[in-house]
């Protein structure tokens, strides 16, 4: 399985889905790849400042979440980032041209939808950035917006 429309596996929609597409996907581990554009959304037509690197992270969770619903025949839903530990980037933004690799690998998943990924971002095969992030990701929305 390779190069899927990442928009089958996520709750964004429009502007806001910053991946372009699914690289690989495989048991509590997704890979998703995104080239940096001029008109690519947090763009100042020459790059993307490095903290968007947590948004790409985020997003490949999102997917990863979609595809394994997805393969269970549920819809796809929202989920919420709820924290980020350690994000290092060694570089301080993605230039135009760029693509860039970002894989997320389920380390931990709770019974409550809490979930810790290793996320990270590479460039030409080399990684440039890392973080474990806590996503959380309700089994009813609605029940859960209600409550919050």
């Amino acid at each position: 399985m390779s190069d899927l429309p990442i928009n089958d596996y996520l709750p964004h929609s429009g502007r806001m889905v910053l991946l372009d597409r699914v690289v690989s996907a495989a048991p509590d581990t997704l890979t998703a790849a995104t080239t940096i554009r001029a008109d690519s959304p947090f763009c100042d037509g020459l790059e993307v400042g490095g903290w968007v690197g947590v948004e790409y992270m985020a997003q490949t969770i999102a997917a990863l979440a979609g595809f394994e619903a997805r393969a269970r025949g549920d819809a796809v839903s929202v989920g919420f980032l709820v924290g980020t530990r350690r994000y290092d980037s060694e570089v301080p933004a993605f230039r135009v041209g760029q693509t860039l690799t970002v894989t997320a690998r389920r380390e931990f998943q709770a019974d409550n939808g809490v979930a810790v990924m290793d996320c990270t971002i590479a460039i030409d095969g080399k990684t440039v950035a890392r973080a474990q992030l806590s996503a959380y990701q309700p089994d009813n929305l609605d029940e859960y917006l209600k409550q919050a």
